[in-house]
């Protein structure tokens, strides 16, 4: 009778402990730099809500936009040292940890939107799984997903047409090496200034132009500072999500599936999004008094394609074979 009663008790134990699994909850805390409205931000939203549901509260990622916890160098660092779970930004902001994971965000690389997301999926691109195992080994972090922001696009004060325009001017750069390559590649002087900063440095004249995608130039209000917008096309900007290893671990097997999952199915929606807002914010931008320049009005793509591409492999001669795997990606 002793024995029964002390197996029953520990049998009511045990479920006790197993309800109480059940309802745990692991809280990642996701920081970006998005702003309001932009679709990075709805990108992490969307994913933070539907983790929550699909895992039924077991994981919920807290979502930090707009330089909560910090710029891109503060934030990379902080899921580094695991005081940030997890975050997105251009695959360079990791280049501090991996040089080559920049290479990701090289321009003139990707074909279009759809294989920039093929060629950037860690799931399968034999790439990333590369760069994956080096960054878990030198940084104690890995990729986890991607997603579509935008087609990247030069923003000025004056109309540019080609690189002889940006000579000897200050341009902004994301404050990344490959960045500051891209601008030097275009004839300007390379300005690194954090999405923070940036309203403010083109109105008081620190950096003349930049470039971002047009949801960015629309909802960073650069209509106010900026008058041309120059379609150079010149990077398809596809982000990376990543997340502290221990952090990662840390979360069972059958939900890192669910978040991977969700990642990759949101990020397929970015694709969508993008096509139907890129001529909506066209018209937006124009109506608050941007003017556009295409090759029709004498904007020299291949100029500024041959420029760029030499500085890159000039700063970058060991990208060689990761560019050619990145573009056999059917």
């Amino acid at each position: 009778m002793k024995l029964f009663k002390t197996l029953t008790l520990a049998a009511a134990a045990a479920a006790l402990l197993a309800t109480g699994a059940a309802h745990a909850q692991i809280k990642l805390r996701y920081a970006h730099v998005g702003v309001a409205n932009a679709p990075q931000t709805i990108y992490a939203d969307e994913v933070a809500k539907l983790v929550k549901e699909r895992t039924n509260g077991r994981v919920e990622i807290q979502v930090f936009a707009n330089s909560q916890l910090g710029g891109v160098g503060e934030m990379v660092d902080g899921i580094k040292a695991g005081a940030i779970a997890m975050g997105h930004h251009d695959f360079a902001s990791l280049g501090k940890i991996l040089p080559n994971t920049a290479v990701f965000n090289a321009p003139f690389i990707y074909r279009d939107p759809g294989h920039a997301l093929r060629a950037t999926d860690p799931r399968s691109s034999d790439a990333l799984k590369a760069i994956n195992a080096e960054l878990v080994q030198k940084g104690g972090m890995r990729i986890v997903g991607s997603f579509f922001q935008g087609t990247r696009h030069l923003t000025s004060k004056e109309r540019v047409l080609s690189p002889a325009d940006m000579k000897g001017k200050k341009y902004r750069g994301v404050p990344v090496k490959l960045w500051s390559s891209m601008i030097t590649g275009m004839g300007a002087v390379a300005t690194p200034v954090e999405v923070s900063e940036l309203a403010t440095a083109l109105a008081t004249g620190l950096v003349v132009g930049q470039e971002n995608p047009l949801p960015n130039i629309f909802n960073l209000k650069l209509h106010e500072v900026q008058k041309f917008v120059m379609l150079t096309g010149h990077m398809q900007s596809v982000l990376s999500v990543f997340v502290n290893e221990r952090a990662w671990q840390g979360v069972p097997a059958a939900d890192r599936k669910i978040i991977e999952d969700t990642m990759a199915e949101v990020g397929q929606k970015t694709l969508d999004w993008d096509r139907e807002s890129a001529d909506r914010y066209r018209r937006d931008l124009e109506a608050k008094g941007m003017t556009f320049i295409t090759e029709k009005d004498g904007l020299n793509l291949g100029a500024f394609r041959q420029a760029v591409n030499a500085q890159v492999l000039k700063d970058f001669p060991e990208w060689t074979q990761l560019i050619q795997q990145i573009q056999a990606v059917k």
